[in-house]
């Protein structure tokens, strides 16, 4: 059995995954972009609804590190790893947002590959609330987290540049080019994000181990 001096306190790992409920919750959400008949306007808010329970979230875990004399990890580590869960959100809710405000309702559908984006963005959410849990132990199962993260990634890097391909092919106007290039943008670097947080907590799993 591995033995540590440091405390393993449960609320901050508490604080972890409830920002991991609250992304795949927000990516809940914003998967209805692809309904038949979505209600941009809901949804948009709805997401800001989450995006501002992560924010309260993540200042409440911000004030804990900073009063807590010994943290079960260390400290620049933790303050990271809440900043990146907290840029996953900020791009699903600016996202959702544009597509609200840059009037994105007026076309029949979004286009398929930005459907595709996001439903790589829900496999991200799902991975993260599988092994974000294992963080506490570092369980030697999480390995497999940042190699699948990596993967998806890529996926969503793909449907990043098939979305390019149409946008650039004709099929639509210049302006509705631009604003769909923005969402396009927020979407690319949600899924960044996600990588980001795999590699922030592979490195505090070579730490720490």
């Amino acid at each position: 059995m591995r033995f540590s001096l440091k405390p393993q306190d449960d609320a901050f790992y508490a604080f972890f995954n409830e920002a991991a409920d609250n992304i795949k919750r927000g990516v809940t959400i914003l998967s209805e972009l692809g309904d038949d008949k979505p209600d941009y306007q809901k949804i948009s808010e709805r997401l800001v609804d989450v995006e501002h329970d992560n924010d309260h979230l993540t200042h409440r875990l911000f004030n804990k590190i900073n009063s807590t004399f010994v943290t079960p990890m260390d400290r620049t580590d933790m303050h990271m790893l809440a900043g990146k869960l907290d840029d996953v959100l900020d791009h699903i809710e600016a996202a959702a947002n544009l597509v609200y405000l840059y009037g994105l309702s007026a076309l029949p559908t979004l286009p398929r590959e930005m459907i595709e984006q996001i439903t790589v963005l829900e496999a991200q959410a799902d991975l993260l609330c599988e092994y974000l849990p294992m963080l506490k132990g570092l369980n030697s199962g999480m390995q497999e987290f940042w190699v699948e993260c990596n993967r998806l990634e890529n996926d969503g890097d793909r449907a990043y540049r098939m979305l390019l391909v149409r946008l650039y092919s004709g099929e639509y106007e210049t302006l509705t080019v631009m604003k769909l290039k923005e969402v396009a943008d927020e979407l690319e670097a949600a899924c960044d994000s996600f990588e980001a947080v795999s590699h922030v907590v592979e490195s505090v799993y070579v730490k720490e181990s």
